[in-house]
C-alpha cells in the first residue's frame, strides 16, 4: 500500500513582506498616538490593542493544508476551517489528474476559494501557493482543485490507484 501526504502553509516571503508592512502603519498610528499623549490608553489598553495586532497579523501562519492520498481515496484538511480530515473514496472519482492552473483567474486568489462566489463551474480550490493542483471531479459533478508542491510524486500516487477511479459511463 502506497500513500502520499503532503503538508504546506502560508509561508511565501511576499505574504510575510505584505503582513509586516501592514502591520506597521496601525502600529506606528497607535505608537505614535501613545508617545505624544500617554493618557490616551492606559499601557494595559496599550498593551492589548498591540496584541490583538500582532494576533491578527500572524493567524494566516495557523493555517495549513494536509493532503493524505492512500488506498482508500483523497482526504485533505485545511485546518483551522477544517478540523479533521474530509475524504473523498475512489469510489466517487470520475476524473483525478494533476493540472496547471491560475488561482487568481480561475479561483479568485489562493485559501479555500470558488464555489458560489467565483465562478462556480471551476468547482473549488484549497491552495496554499503555487499554480499546480490535484484536479477532481466527482460522480455528484462536483469539482475540488487541492494545490500540491511535490507534482511528480502525485502524478506517480495517481497512477498507481487509477484503478480505483470508475469514469461514469454515459446513456
Amino acid at each position: 500500500m502506497r500513500i502520499f501526504k503532503e503538508e504546506q502553509r502560508f509561508n511565501q516571503l511576499w505574504i510575510i513582506i505584505l503582513i509586516m508592512v501592514s502591520m506597521l502603519v496601525p502600529l506606528g498610528i497607535i505608537v505614535g498616538t501613545y508617545l505624544k499623549k500617554p493618557d490616551s490608553f492606559t499601557t494595559t489598553e496599550f498593551l492589548i490593542i498591540i496584541g490583538i495586532l500582532i494576533i491578527a497579523s500572524g493567524i494566516i501562519f495557523l493555517f495549513k493544508l494536509s493532503t493524505r492520498i492512500d488506498e482508500y481515496g483523497i482526504h485533505y484538511k485545511f485546518f483551522p476551517f477544517h478540523i479533521k480530515y474530509r475524504g473523498i473514496q475512489w469510489n466517487e472519482i470520475t476524473e483525478a489528474y494533476v493540472r496547471k492552473y491560475d488561482a487568481l483567474n480561475e479561483y479568485g486568489g489562493w485559501g479555500l476559494k470558488g464555489g458560489a462566489l467565483w465562478k462556480k463551474s471551476k468547482g473549488v480550490a484549497i491552495n496554499v501557493s503555487g499554480d499546480i493542483g490535484i484536479q477532481l471531479e466527482l460522480k455528484n459533478g462536483k469539482r475540488l482543485l487541492i494545490g500540491t508542491q511535490k507534482e511528480n510524486d502525485t502524478k506517480k500516487i495517481l497512477a498507481t490507484y487509477k484503478s480505483k477511479i470508475k469514469k461514469v459511463e454515459n446513456g
